[in-house]
């Protein structure tokens, strides 16, 4: 047991985000009180309503603040008041960025009792994780228009890919392979993108002179999309970067049930800055307040927080527990569920308070 006190900035955001939020905040505390270490929480009012009431998005006085815990939970932001790309280049961009947070976590894994929607697949087929480069390639904001509004109007979007942002990475996917099932697949599109796709190449190359026991393989990218969903089996580590590691992982999502169970992690492995764990779906302005939406992805993302933080018996109590709730829901999502998140959130914590140490 850990004598541990931990620091969570949380971040509920808009939306369901408060209300999976509070759930996942109540498995961590349910999980310290099992497993022996402490919790303290700080809420930072960030997303659309602080915008709309003061304009501002993030303060550089609240990422210090921000920058002074352990780990970060977001819910998640969005809201139709907001113009596109205000809160998810001030906000999520920019914290990734200013804490280095260059490795996207996104498993994707088919627990027991939730349906797929590609017929015939079971948990012994689908238990992936895709590692995304998390702050380069396109989403740098690197290009610009011109002749704007004219029929001969140029916009230019540039992906910036550096030795040391691939390098890095891929070191990362190369030790989670070592710790899984040895395997780790590289996706891209080296036939079109030439100069990017052979940088990565070389380095997956390279690195995996140093780690024998891995094997690696290569995909492209739209095969890497028709093989999560007729072969998921044959990936065990996908690394790839920042725009197809975005497109895939909600395939990946969908395959394992929907984007109501898909957890992820933005993670500074040398933890010079906190890493940040949020559920993947938005945060559905049509349905907030009504207790419809599922906080199993958001409870999932606590748990990888739970990890990354060295409690692992911890996390894998959480996982289980949200798992088996999981297999119980009639639906992933809506009224239909049966229960309200709260009550979802209640039962997933009385689980973890119920299961054994150790």
């Amino acid at each position: 047991m850990s004598s541990t006190t931990y620091r969570l900035a949380i971040v509920p955001g808009d939306g369901v985000g408060r209300e999976v939020t509070a759930e996942a905040v109540k498995a961590v505390r349910t999980a310290a009180g099992v497993f022996g270490f402490g919790v303290e929480t700080v809420e930072y009012d960030l997303g659309a309503e602080r915008w709309v009431r003061t304009g501002e998005v993030l303060p550089d006085s609240v990422e210090e603040e921000l920058d002074a815990h352990d780990a970060i939970l977001l819910g998640a932001v969005g809201d139709p008041r907001v113009p596109p790309g205000v809160l998810e280049r001030g906000l999520l961009l920019r914290l990734r960025f200013d804490f280095d947070l260059y490795v996207n976590l996104r498993p994707v894994k088919l627990y027991p009792g939730v349906p797929s929607p590609v017929a015939g697949l079971g948990p012994e087929r689908c238990d992936l994780v895709v590692v995304r480069e998390n702050t380069e390639g396109p989403y740098v904001g690197a290009g610009g228009a011109l002749r704007r509004d004219t029929p001969h109007e140029i916009a230019l979007q540039e992906s910036v890919n550096t030795r040391y942002g691939v390098e890095r990475v891929v070191r990362y996917a190369f030790r989670l392979a070592e710790g899984r099932r040895g395997k780790l697949t590289l996706c891209h599109k080296t036939n079109v993108l030439t100069f990017a796709g052979e940088l990565w190449t070389r380095v997956v190359d390279l690195v995996a002179a140093e780690h024998p026991g891995v094997e690696t393989d290569y995909v492209h990218v739209d095969a890497c999309c028709l093989y999560l969903i007729t072969s998921p089996e044959r990936f065990d580590v996908v690394v790839t970067d920042n725009l197809f590691g975005d497109i895939v992982t909600d395939l990946g999502a969908a395959v394992q049930g929907g984007m109501g169970i898909a957890a992820s992690g933005n993670i500074n492995p040398e933890r010079t800055h906190p890493s940040m764990f949020e559920p993947v779906h938005g945060s559905a302005p049509d349905i907030a307040g009504r207790g419809w939406a599922n906080p199993v992805a958001a409870v999932l993302s606590a748990a990888m927080c739970l990890d990354h933080l060295g409690e692992a018996a911890a996390a894998r109590a959480v996982e289980t527990a949200a798992a088996s709730v999981l297999a119980e829901l009639p639906a992933m999502g809506g009224p239909q569920m049966g229960m309200t998140t709260a009550q979802i959130g209640d039962l997933i914590s009385s689980r973890v308070e119920s299961r054994p140490q150790g």
